[in-house]
């Protein structure tokens, strides 16, 4: 027999699956579920992300929202969220991305980690990541939110696959050797215009943190990382809205510059 808690989970899916399907947004699901509910969200999530596979969509990673501890205090929580990275969300470096393919979008300046080797055992260290990771890239996450007017609370986005859209990634890798991630200054441009900066160190403190956790979260939720895996280690900055005709462009301190571009 379905519980009341069961079918309500089904109808937020539901609703979620159908505003990313036709980019009309939908009014917040926390309103079906107490305060602070997290499993719920993610079952409502998970729900989703079985049919899209099921649907022939590639799992190729995951990204971390809510490394800002300001963002955190906002919805009331202490920890990140996740959401899932499908092949489709993925944009090479410099094309574009077609008008209203994410809904009201927003643009955050990250460090995309790819790993070398599984990370699916228990007690993961910071060496087990570091060990496990082939390189770092520039990327740009373009956040999307079906749930009308960014009116989000934890449940909300954390159901909304994390406020996933599109991922664009650099194409020019760099070992972590080479790199201090907690001192990577973040510069975004929006059409030639300085929208945001930034550091690793705003991402919990630094981006291998962020990446320790949602490895650790997913060897929790049965869903460990796997060799070839993308990382979205979270904003190393304010996140700024963007539209049509708008050409973003993040350079970040040692791994370089990606930039989009959103046609009309």
């Amino acid at each position: 027999m379905t519980s009341a808690k069961d079918k309500a989970v089904r109808n937020a899916a539901q609703r979620i699956r159908r505003a990313w399907n036709t980019g009309k947004t939908t009014r917040p699901i926390r309103d079906a579920f107490d305060a602070g509910d997290i499993d719920s969200a993610y079952a409502i999530q998970k729900a989703n992300t079985d049919i899209w596979i099921g649907e022939g969509r590639r799992v190729i990673g995951r990204k971390i929202g809510l490394t800002a501890k300001a963002v955190q205090a906002q919805l009331g929580v202490d920890q990140p969220d996740y959401g899932i990275i499908f092949a489709d969300m993925a944009v090479t470096d410099g094309d574009e991305i077609p008008s209203g393919s994410v809904s009201q979008p927003r643009a955050e300046g990250e460090i995309a980690l790819v790993l070398d080797d599984d990370l699916d055992g228990e007690q993961l260290t910071l060496l087990d990541l570091i060990d496990a990771t082939a390189y770092a890239l520039p990327a740009i996450e373009v956040v999307g939110s079906r749930i009308a007017k960014w009116d989000i609370s934890i449940l909300d986005t954390i159901a909304d696959n994390a406020s996933a859209g599109m991922i664009v990634l650099g194409t020019r890798p760099v070992a972590l050797a080479d790199l201090d991630l907690r001192l990577c200054g973040m510069v975004m441009e929006n059409n030639g215009e300085q929208v945001a900066v930034g550091a690793g160190m705003a991402c919990l403190g630094n981006p291998l943190n962020a990446a320790l956790w949602l490895a650790r979260k997913m060897v929790d939720v049965g869903m460990p990382l796997e060799a070839g895996d993308v990382i979205m280690t979270g904003a190393l900055g304010p996140m700024a809205p963007v539209s049509a005709g708008d050409v973003v462009e993040v350079r970040i301190s040692g791994l370089g510059s990606v930039r989009a571009a959103f046609s009309g």
